[in-house]
């Protein structure tokens, strides 16, 4: 059974880091893009960065530059790195998978692009 699990949200200050970690099972993720979205209360979920199978990687224009994707197919996880964190990044942060061909460069950044979701982790930027 397909599943993604993430992990690594909590409190942080304004100006802080934090890691995020998406652990998939069940299948592999050589052969999947995947990509991190966001939820904040009252809005609706919006993407954040997307890896495909290539390791080619986006970003939305709010996180570009402090926000890193990165994968490692060894331990099927994908990993974002948040840097200079700010109160409007808090929400709860998903990580979703779809599939493609490996090797390929190809990313996706809308919700309905993507078909399979982990259950999020929260992320809350505050003094």
């Amino acid at each position: 059974q397909l599943q993604l699990v993430e992990s690594g949200g909590g409190l942080v200050q304004p100006g802080g880091s934090l890691r995020l970690s998406c652990a998939a099972s069940g299948f592999t993720l050589d052969y999947y893009a995947v990509g991190w979205f966001r939820q904040a209360p009252g809005k609706e979920r919006e993407g954040v960065s997307c890896i495909s199978s290539s390791g080619g990687s986006n970003y939305a224009d709010a996180v570009r530059g402090r926000f890193t994707i990165s994968r490692d197919n060894a331990k099927n996880t994908v990993h974002l790195q948040m840097n200079s964190l700010k109160p409007e990044d808090t929400a709860v942060y998903y990580c979703a998978a779809r599939r493609q061909g490996r090797g390929s460069s190809r990313y996706y950044m809308q919700v309905a692009d993507f078909g399979s979701w982990g259950q999020g982790t929260q992320v809350t930027v505050s003094s």
